[in-house]
This record gives structure tokens, sequence and C-alpha cells, in this order.
């Protein structure tokens, strides 16, 4: 059964498998709603379950607690927390997500009730969200899954609120299906998803959407174009390099033009500055940050969002051939910077410096870049916080506003202007670390902040909540697309502006 979402009229939804009340839970207990029916099949729902009933069977205000209630025949029913009367939109997803588990391989409906919620619409997609999300498996083709149907009870108070629900639910499905389809191509072994092949599936997937181009760049290309820092990652490696750029377009006016800029590198052994070999074992998700920004695209495109979205996402692998780039080595970049090797395994940002001077040269309002970037980044945020940094204030609140609502914790870092001497180079204009164990993510946002030549520009480094080591709430084991989610609000959000404000030079 292909996974899919929507709202269906209250006698439709009692016919899941699992039918689940989604509530919140007080000092008090439980009081259901009224728009959630008395008995669902033999399973008979008081209108209060106390405190007591609640704490015995495990029920609580941690959103995703539930308990379940069985019958001989007919659905099962599933009391499912959101938190406490104050329940965000991530209480709903976690809530979403313990929905998806409950249900296994069978349908499952949710009766959520909307008198009262300030906003239904993203309310009931905060709960579809998180169920589809909870509901990937790598291991079960992409049309099929766990979750068949999210339905939410009705009817519900009038035509605009049933409207608002329905578009709730269908963004949450796009947006959430965007992750999924980038969670896939992340936790695809290395060795079938090559830079060749990985540029295919972007051009495959993007090319079908209304609106959206894509451009492939074969080496031949690459070098014409002077990207010198992919060509030089690239070369302890018998894959080619490849470098997608696609782009969509809205049918009316613009509100604007943001470029998304993603790492891809498909396999990241350190290069000559070889990794052990515990760290390599995780390194098919260096490409991360590419899935991400492309997943954001789709998105864009499936919305049908106001604004002109560009992303560029440069794919290569990083490996020790016998012409694999040497430390001490230098490239010149896009834009001309030359750039001193010193190790190989700091090759990231050396494809980013390229992407990032062709993001530069379109002039948009802003430039987003999603990378994997520094193992500091998660030794100083842990696996569940991303790093942000940016050149503009105005684009870093933008991004800390769209991740409050997306759940994708950023904390913002400060590009701390006396650390760039660390990157002084005699040999060139840059080196490509710093000092060794000291200040390794900031010095690593510094040097891609040279290339984005004054644009609005900001940096999210996932090294760390790229990929989980095991499932938390609507987080699936594996590769997350982290950002992908914080990116679509922020798109979303610049295209409801009134109009654009302009390309904004900060430096």
């Amino acid at each position: 059964m292909a996974r899919t979402a929507h709202v269906v009229a209250l006698k439709d939804a009692l016919g899941a498998d699992l039918v689940a009340v989604p509530v919140a839970v007080s000092s008090d207990g439980v009081s259901l709603d009224a728009s959630v029916p008395a008995r669902v099949g033999a399973v008979e729902l008081p209108r209060a379950l106390d405190a007591r009933w609640c704490e015995s069977r495990g029920l609580s205000a941690t959103p995703g607690s539930a308990v379940v209630l069985r019958a001989a025949s007919g659905p099962a029913v599933a009391i499912v927390s959101v938190g406490d009367a104050s329940a965000d939109l991530e209480g709903y997803r976690l809530a979403g997500a313990a929905i998806a588990r409950l249900a296994g391989e069978g349908s499952v409906s949710a009766l959520l009730a909307v008198t009262g919620l300030a906003d239904p619409a993203r309310v009931a997609g905060a709960l579809v969200e998180g169920a589809v999300l909870a509901s990937y498996r790598y291991k079960r083709p992409e049309t099929e899954g766990a979750l068949e149907v999210v339905a939410l009870s009705t009817p519900l108070p009038s035509v605009p609120v049933h409207d608002a629900v329905v578009a709730g639910v269908a963004r949450a499905v796009v947006v959430a299906g965007a992750a999924n389809w980038a969670k896939r191509l992340i936790d695809t072994p290395a060795g079938d998803l090559t830079p060749k092949e990985l540029a295919r599936t972007f051009d495959l997937r993007l090319s079908a959407l209304e609106r959206v181009t894509v451009e492939v760049w074969t080496e031949s290309r690459i070098r014409e174009e002077r990207l010198g820092g992919l060509l030089g990652v690239g070369l302890g490696s018998a894959q080619p390099a490849r470098l997608v750029r696609a782009t969509y377009t809205p049918d009316t006016a613009a509100r604007g033009h943001v470029v998304l800029v993603g790492k891809g590198v498909t396999f990241d052994s350190g290069g000559l500055s070889l990794k052990p070999a515990e760290a390599m074992m995780a390194m098919k998700t260096d490409m991360t940050g590419s899935a991400v920004v492309m997943a954001a695209l789709a998105a864009a495109a499936q919305l049908k969002l106001d604004l002109s979205v560009t992303a560029i996402a440069p794919l290569t692998e990083n490996l020790p051939g016998d012409q694999a780039l040497k430390p001490g080595d230098v490239l010149a970049t896009r834009d001309g910077t030359t750039v001193e090797v010193l190790n190989t395994d700091a090759e990231g940002r050396l494809i980013l410096a390229d992407a990032l001077g062709l993001a530069a040269e379109a002039e948009p309002d802003a430039i987003v870049d999603v990378a994997t970037l520094t193992g500091a980044q998660r030794i100083a945020l842990g696996d569940e916080i991303g790093a942000l940094f940016a050149s503009d204030d105005d684009l870093a609140e933008e991004l800390l506003g769209a991740s409050a609502v997306s759940g994708e914790a950023l904390w913002r870092l400060p590009l701390a202007t006396t650390y760039a001497a660390a990157l002084d180079s005699e040999v060139a204009d840059l080196k490509n670390i710093g000092r060794p164990g000291v200040a390794g993510t900031i010095v690593a946002a510094l040097f891609l902040e040279r290339f984005a030549r004054g644009r609005a520009w900001a940096h999210l480094d996932i090294a760390g909540p790229a990929r989980a080591e095991s499932a938390r709430g609507y987080v699936t084991k594996g590769g997350t697309a982290f950002g992908a989610r914080t990116l679509v609000e922020f798109l979303e959000r610049r295209a409801s502006r009134a109009g654009s404000s302009g390309p904004v030079v900060t430096r």
C-alpha cells in the first residue's frame, strides 16, 4: 500500500486497523473532545480518564506515551499523548510518530479534535509529518510503508477550517516525503550511489517536477568552469565528479531568489590523510548536504512557492588513489582563490568553495549551505543540534525561527574574525585548515564565508545530527536528512513576504 495521508469522513476513519486519539494529558487526566465518538467498534471510550487510570497505564504528559485499548474484534484504539494543554507542534509530531509505530504494518486513522486549536492546519500537519517520518524504513520500497492512512475527525467546525486542515495535511505529506527521499539516498551504500549515479537520481526526480530545470555537469564541464576544488578532491577516485544545478522558477512573480548549496561527498575516506577504520563506517552519509538541499527544492516546487530557488550540489568521492591530492598541494577555486591543502580530510570546504562561488555569481538574496563539515561540530553540540553561522543577522533569525517550528534544533555560533588568521598561508591565499584542535567548526565557517563574496550567507554544519545511531521520536536510525524541513519552512516564509527586499551585501 502506498504511503498516503489525507482527511476522510469519520465513518471511513473508523475502518482502520488502529484508530488513534491524540490527547493532551493534565494532572487531572484526560478529557476526550465531544467530536470523538463514544464507541469505536467494540471499544468504548469514556469521556474522561482520571489521573490514576492514566498513570497505571503509562499515559503521561510525555508526548508519544500511549495506551492501547483492544476488543475481541474490530479495530484497536490508541490514546496517545501530545503533551500537556500547552502542547506545541513538536508534541504532535512525536504523537504522530508513536501512532505510526503502534500501527506496525496496518492502516491507521487519527481522530484529531480541532476545537480550540489556534492553528488546526499546522497541528494536523505536524501529526501527519511525525507519522510519515517515523514510517520510513530503508529496507522497505519507497512506495510502501506502515502508514497507509492518517484521517482526522470530521465534521470540522467550518468549511474554511476543513479546507485549511486538508491543506495542512497535504503540505506535511510533501515535506515529510521529501525528507524521507533524502534519507533513502543518505542510507544507500556508497558503492551503489557514486557521484554519477547520485547526479542521475537527482536529475530523474527533479526534472519530473513542474517548473524545475536541472543541469548535470560532467568532468569536462567542471574543468571548463574552473572548479579546481571539486576536481582536486576527486583525483584519488576512479569515479568521475559531477555537479548538479537545479532551479525552480515559480509561474508567478518571484518574491526573491535563494541559492542552496549542499556538500556531496558520496564517500569520504579522508584521502591520503586517511581516517581511522571506525570513522569510515558511516562515511556514505557525507553527501547528506546535497540530498537535503535537493529535497528542499523538490518540496518548494511541489508547494508552488512564489520564490525562485536554486540548489547546487558538487558531488565526488574522496579516496587515496595513486593520483590523489597530496598534503601541501595548492588548488585554484572557481573565483581564482588559491588554497594550500594541508589535510585532505578537510575536503568538504574545498568543493563548497567552488559551489559557493557559483552561488554568489547568481547574485541571490541569500545563500544557505548545508554540510556534514566538521567533527568539531559534533563534539560541541552533539547529535541533535546543528551549528548555524551567518554573515547577516536577519538571515540568521529567519533560519532560527524556521528551526523552532520544524523541531530541527540549531545553535548560532560566532564568525570570530580574530580566528581568520589561522587560515593564512605562505604559499597560497588560504590554507584549508587552521590550528589542529582549535575552533575547527568556526575556522571552517570562516573559510567558507570568503567564497560567498559579501552576499547574505548562512552555513549549517550538521555533522552531528545528520545521522542517528538509534531511533528516537520521529527520527529513524541512519540518515536523518536534518535541515531539510527547516529549509522548507525558511523558503515558505521567504515566499510569503510582500516582496523581495533585494540582495543584501554584508561585507
